[in-house]
């Protein structure tokens, strides 16, 4: 157990039953999650379980956060033309991804430091995906080892990957993943530094965590997420080795990593090393997932990383039909950055996406309440997508396309809700 570790739980004692009654009423988050009927409810949950620098890390976004708000309000934008007598006694959600059948168009997307959120991390969000036929995309910056999670995993998992400085680490880590049977790569391709994320700065976000005062009272009033941080606090990258350095800002520690001098050359590079298939992901421009196709990409992720890298950067459903007209028949095209409700699938699929990725989605569930809380969330997805394909009159997800929706102004995007 680390100094931080420690000395959070000489703060909060082991008897909780003296914690007033506000503190006691956050305990109640978890059974906030398994009654929860909407994503929005599940990051309530999340919100009141959680300490505030580690809820702010997952719910925030870049810069004035006007990005990860456009991609909620853009996606809400986009009307559906319904078709009436349709027999959907029965809808079919199933489809498949570079040819893995999936029972859902729903994948897990890359996220980092999930450990955070509860201790079962991205084990946890990768069992919820595959209980439900889907996949989860496992980042390289996660919290558990890579093969803790494929051992544990029960499913298929993709690999994320970074353009890292070392690329003897970036070697090391795509040789564990095949050895982990992982046989599909996501490059993301947007992160030549770190964003500037004003809710992690105004926090101290680090990592780890800085002992504080501030620190110490966010465990005390959050008592749930600290017994679960005392028992197995997972504050490192599970995948990455651990060079001894105190504490540092989060966008300090992840701007040192990555290589803000990368090329479509260093794309190559990924390509000639990686025998499996690639996905690139981060794309918002025709001509960028063009030549990601030419260099070798089977696969495009539609993304602006849920607005926490340039705030500024459009709505990623608003680039979504350029890009899928772009490189159609010659590679799939994936959507990412908004899905909050399963509407927001029929959408997405409907403009061009053959599958969707959640990321915030899921982790609200995993911070309200593990894996329990993470399998809620797919559910909520899975069955409002259900109704919707009902209700547009559209039995199959993969009967979706323009025709289904009409076109749509750019909606006010102002700071309500949470981010994209």
């Amino acid at each position: 157990m680390n100094d931080f570790a420690k000395l959070l739980a000489g703060q909060l004692g082991a008897d909780f039953r003296a914690l007033p009654r506000r503190v006691r009423a956050r305990l109640s988050a978890g059974g906030q999650a398994a009654r929860a009927a909407t994503i929005g409810e599940l990051r309530e949950a999340a919100r009141r379980r959680l300490p505030t620098v580690v809820f702010d890390y997952v719910d925030g976004a870049a810069g004035d956060e006007v990005t990860a708000a456009r991609n909620l309000a853009e996606l809400r934008a986009v009307e559906l033309r319904p078709r009436v007598l349709v027999d959907v006694s029965k809808v079919e959600t199933a489809t498949s991804v570079l040819g893995w059948p999936v029972a859902l168009p729903l994948l897990g997307a890359p996220m980092g430091l999930t450990g955070l959120l509860h201790p079962s991390g991205e084990v946890a969000l990768a069992r919820a995906l595959h209980a439900a036929g889907s996949i989860y995309i496992l980042a390289a910056m996660a919290s558990c080892p890579l093969e803790e999670v494929a051992g544990a995993a029960g499913g298929p998992l993709w690999f994320q990957m970074y353009f890292w400085r070392d690329r003897g680490l970036v070697r090391e880590l795509l040789h564990r993943a095949r050895g982990a049977g992982m046989s599909v790569l996501v490059l993301t391709v947007d992160v030549p530094c770190a964003g500037d994320r004003d809710r992690d700065r105004r926090n101290g976000f680090s990592i780890p965590p800085r002992v504080t005062l501030r620190a110490l009272a966010g465990g005390a009033v959050h008592p749930r997420w600290s017994a679960g941080f005392l028992r197995q606090p997972r504050i490192r990258w599970g995948n990455l080795p651990d060079d001894g350095l105190a504490a540092a800002a989060f966008r300090a520690q992840t701007s040192r990593q990555f290589d803000p001098a990368a090329t479509w050359d260093d794309l190559g590079w990924f390509r000639e090393q990686w025998t499996g298939s690639l996905v690139v992901k981060g794309i918002l421009r025709p001509e960028d997932a063009r030549q990601a196709v030419r260099i070798g990409a089977e696969a495009i992720i539609v993304s602006n990383h849920g607005g926490r890298q340039l705030d500024g950067a459009p709505a990623a459903i608003r680039v979504l039909p350029a890009v899928a007209e772009e490189v159609a028949g010659e590679a799939e095209v994936y959507f990412d950055s908004g899905i909050r409700r399963g509407v927001d699938i029929v959408r997405a699929i409907a403009l061009g996406a053959r599958a969707c990725l959640a990321g915030r989605a899921l982790a609200y569930g995993l911070g309200a309440a593990g894996e329990a809380g993470a399998s809620r969330a797919v559910e909520i997805l899975r069955d409002e997508l259900r109704t919707a394909l009902a209700l547009t009159g559209c039995p199959s997800v993969q009967a979706l396309g323009p025709s289904w929706v009409q076109g749509w102004e750019a909606a006010p995007s102002g700071r309500a809700g949470s981010p994209g």
